[in-house]
């Protein structure tokens, strides 16, 4: 059957926050519970037909996000733009929650407009770890030198090309991205590792992590990182960590604050 081509209306923006665990990742697919599939379902019993929206990235199965953002066009003309926050929530399942809903110029894309995205990953070094934390950290087995992984993710920051760090598989054209800024911090149970890019390639920060704390824990530091690096080639990094860290904390556009 032939879908009648979508009506157009207000251009809506929502951030979206998400538990990833039980989903697999972002994007629509012919199996599987996806959030935008969720939200999209949403949107179509909202509106009475099917609707169609643009997230700012893809993130995997098993991959969380207190930022994520998408647009989409409604031609529902009853319910305010920042009453969409409500409206959504409503119909959403409790693992997903709309943060802010607001209209947007015509020409915003979600995906197409943003010039940065911020990740943040999980660790968790204790002895002994609280069960409420197994789903959004990777628990590791040793005490890090925060030193040594800053001197290491200081590496990555710049315009360059990454293909040691790219997953088998990934489609991009080309391997080269802009890493504007990587860094390990504490935070509350957590060690913290945020990097902030243009874009990003499949799992590379995953990938990143992997390699930083295979070094970290061999005693090695940033001389093996740049090597790494400047091999350009897959089989150099280290394994990839595992999903449940990882959250997309924000996507950055012109109209934002600084970071």
């Amino acid at each position: 059957m032939k879908h009648k081509q979508q009506r157009r209306g207000r251009n809506i923006r929502i951030t979206v926050a998400y538990d990833g665990s039980d989903f697999y990742g972002w994007q629509v697919q012919k199996t599987g519970r996806t959030v935008q599939g969720e939200i999209e379902a949403s949107l179509e019993r909202m509106h009475g037909h099917p609707l169609r929206i643009q997230g700012a990235g893809r993130t995997d199965s098993g991959v969380h996000a207190t930022g994520q953002v998408a647009n989409f066009f409604s031609d529902l003309d009853s319910i305010p733009a920042d009453k969409f926050r409500e409206a959504l929530n409503s119909y959403l399942p409790p693992d997903i929650r709309v943060m802010h809903s607001s209209e947007a110029p015509a020409e915003f894309n979600a995906k197409n407009s943003a010039r940065m995205r911020i990740y943040g990953y999980n660790l968790y070094d204790a002895m002994v770890g609280y069960p409420h934390l197994r789903r959004y950290c990777w628990k590791i087995r040793f005490r890090p030198n925060i030193e040594n992984l800053n001197r290491m993710a200081a590496c990555l920051v710049g315009e360059r090309d990454f293909t040691t760090f790219a997953a088998a598989g990934d489609a991009s054209k080309s391997r080269i991205r802009k890493v504007h800024s990587a860094h390990f911090f504490p935070s509350g149970p957590y060690l913290v590792f945020r990097v902030a890019a243009s874009s990003f390639l499949w799992k590379m920060v995953r990938s990143f992590l992997g390699t930083i704390m295979e070094l970290e824990q061999n005693g090695l530091g940033p001389d093996i990182m740049r090597e790494i690096l400047e091999a350009k080639d897959r089989a150099r990094a280290g394994s990839t960590a595992p999903a449940r860290g990882l959250f997309l904390e924000r996507i950055v556009y012109d109209d934002d604050a600084p970071c």
